[in-house]
């Protein structure tokens, strides 16, 4: 049984391959293992989509940058239309894992290098959403996650 989370339900296309359960990821249109952290992304990529209209030709999941020496993965990024730049880097985590400073201090790593003007962290159940004016180098935190059109 998969965790209750505070996100719409999604429609999620689950099936069995030897012995082990995966879902279907339209961002990366392909089957993938069905983790408890894969389980938030699919239905927070599902909410970002269909209830904050975000467009999903402008996401990707497991985006890999370098920070310095080391090659990380981006749980999600949204891009901008114009040329790709990256506006929100999203992290997620499994819903029993709680999100902490060390959490936003992964994210920020990250956005170390990308400089989005957004970070959204959730583990389903609470979500996160930082604002961040990369030219004043200040941020503030949003009571909600905003509508593609208001970012």
């Amino acid at each position: 049984m998969l965790p209750t989370l505070n996100l719409p339900p999604a429609p999620l296309r689950i099936r069995e391959n030897e012995g082990r359960k995966e879902v279907w990821c339209t961002l990366r249109r392909r089957y993938v293992a069905l983790t408890p952290e894969e389980w938030v992304r699919q239905h927070f990529v599902y909410f970002l989509t269909l209830y904050r209209g975000y467009p999903a030709a402008l996401m990707g999941n497991e985006v890999s940058i370098r920070v310095g020496n080391a090659v990380r993965r981006c749980d999600t990024i949204l891009y901008n239309k114009e040329g790709g730049t990256p506006r929100v880097v999203m992290e997620y985590k499994a819903p029993d894992v709680p999100i902490t400073q060390a959490v936003f201090t992964q994210i920020s790593s990250y956005n170390s290098v990308l400089r989005t003007d957004y970070l959204f962290v959730s583990n389903g159940r609470q979500t996160i959403v930082c604002h961040i004016d990369q030219a004043a180098g200040t941020y503030r935190f949003l009571p909600d996650v905003p509508r593609y059109e208001e970012l």
